[in-house]
């Protein structure tokens, strides 16, 4: 995932410490009163996370990240790669201080959950639409502050990244075509307003805004909340003439007629506001 993340965060690697030391802090504090009590200060010991249910794994370099900023002398040896669907298993063996790797233990754990869920359930949905073509892409509906994150895991788990941001795309939603006056006119006033070489995108809601779109010269769409019957009827307008994004609380179960209908996208804001974390755990040998 190291490489994804660098996809996403571009230069910011700063920022991805910086987030890494605000949850270390959160946690920690002035420190882990328990492990003050009952953890001698020489105490050593070896264990492993461990993955306890069926998934794809994510974050595991931002855990090994915790764990470094914890404690330097923290030992954590990779066990298992991602990207690949497991059933259960050793995810990294640790060695070092006991009390540090308590410390770190519920804030990496924290993070390689969520991103490993994120990328499981990406998984699941570009299963359901194997065969057809169709790419699945992420939203913006993000955990505040783990947009990177997130979506590096989103490509771990096969699909793709729609936009960073409102910096990177310019996406006329429905409310920019109320302010505007209409599909037509946003289309208009979007690829005339356009930096050079940023992709333009229209959402529209029916076959009327569509055709208003392709004659603005909209090479992208979005079929917003769409019925299988206008959806099909949309990739028959557009005829190759722009590429065709479907959205709106498509489900695993509903993600696979959706694909058959012959759009080119399916964007699902569940891969990173609804996935549910993959439950893992610290395991510590005896002493």
């Amino acid at each position: 995932m190291g490489e994804l993340i660098d996809r996403e965060l571009g230069e910011d690697r700063d920022g991805l410490r910086e987030l890494i030391d605000r949850a270390i802090a959160e946690d920690l504090g002035d420190g882990d009163l328990t492990s003050r009590a009952v953890i001698g200060p020489e105490s050593r010991v070896r264990g492993a996370i461990v993955q306890k249910a069926p998934g794809v794994l994510a974050g595991v370099e931002v855990a090994r990240a915790v764990f470094e900023r914890v404690d330097p002398e923290v030992s954590f040896q990779v066990a298992a790669a991602e990207g690949d669907w497991r059933e259960c298993g050793p995810v990294a063996e640790l060695a070092g201080p006991t009390a540090s790797i308590l410390a770190a233990e519920r804030t990496a754990i924290n993070f390689l959950a969520l991103l490993s869920g994120v990328a499981t359930l990406t998984a699941r949905y570009v299963a359901a639409v194997k065969g057809t073509g169709v790419t699945i892409l992420d939203t913006r509906k993000t955990v505040p502050g783990l947009r990177a994150l997130q979506k590096a895991a989103v490509l771990v788990g096969g699909g793709a990244s729609h936009r960073a941001g409102l910096h990177d795309a310019v996406l006329v939603k429905e409310n920019h075509v109320r302010a505007a006056g209409g599909a037509a006119q946003a289309a208009r006033l979007a690829l005339a307003g356009a930096p050079e070489g940023v992709m333009v995108e229209v959402e529209v809601e029916t076959l009327e805004e569509l055709d208003e779109v392709l004659e603005a010269g909209v090479e992208r769409v979005l079929l917003d909340n769409m019925a299988l019957a206008d959806l099909a009827s949309s990739v028959e307008l557009a005829r190759g003439r722009a590429q065709l994004e479907a959205s709106g609380g498509i489900t695993l179960e509903t993600v696979r007629a959706v694909a058959e209908t012959g759009v080119d996208f399916i964007s699902v804001g569940a891969l990173t506001h609804s996935a549910r974390a993959l439950d893992l755990s610290l395991l510590l040998d005896p002493p």
